[in-house]
């Protein structure tokens, strides 16, 4: 099994955290998004749309992060990310849904104004940066409300739902603008009991060498 993708990259992220939270591994065969190895012809013609990561499990090709986390989860043994009751599922379908909807598309505005935009010589856009913090904390206090009735989005144990969030709260405090986590009391408790977990911890030693 490989995984093609960058270790600092936030959906590269969440197929190895799944990979880690059940115990397997996979080669990870590392894409230079810096140089734009994405978007040539060998990487297009495993990713049309030229973007990471891509899993390749014995020559089935499957691309798209979110995908790929419930194929890892749903095909290896292990112990289960996805709840066994449909209204379990539901709920955790609700938080992939509204992280992708609500929360990373702003975190990634930040993440092109503060970090990468900064390493090509682009000053931020404090207009950009500021209303994507807005946007932030509006996400941030509707999961703090679920948060403090709860260890995780989807009651007390771990799923899927709380991988897809993992990655982009990471790159806040990378981009200086962590405050914003602290403001939310069960965010950030929840953020702490995420981040503690042997499984992003082998994440974060991966992507922590690379600059890329």
């Amino acid at each position: 099994m490989k995984i093609y993708g960058n270790p600092m990259s936030t959906c590269t992220q969440k197929a190895l955290i799944v990979l880690a939270e059940k115990g397997h591994d996979a080669q990870l065969v590392t894409v230079d998004l810096m140089k734009g190895e994405q978007k040539q012809p060998e990487h297009l013609a495993r990713h049309p749309f030229g973007v990471v990561p891509v899993l390749d499990d014995d020559g089935f090709i499957l691309f798209e992060s979110r995908a790929i986390m419930r194929y890892l989860d749903q095909s290896l043994s292990g112990l289960s990310l996805t709840p066994g009751d449909p209204k379990g599922r539901g709920l955790m379908e609700q938080w992939i849904s509204a992280e992708q909807s609500y929360f990373s598309p702003h975190v990634l505005k930040i993440m092109y104004q503060c970090i990468f935009g900064p390493m090509r010589g682009t000053p931020p856009d404090q207009a950009i940066v500021d209303q994507a913090k807005s946007d932030i904390k509006k996400a941030f206090g509707v999961a703090d409300t679920t948060l403090a009735k709860q260890e995780y989005f989807v009651g007390s144990g771990f799923s899927l739902a709380d991988v897809t969030w993992m990655p982009y709260m990471q790159y806040l405090f990378i981009a200086g603008v962590g405050d914003i986590v602290a403001e939310h009391q069960h965010v950030n408790a929840w953020w702490k009991r995420a981040s503690a977990r042997p499984s992003w911890v082998k994440v974060a030693r991966q992507a922590s060498p690379q600059k890329s």
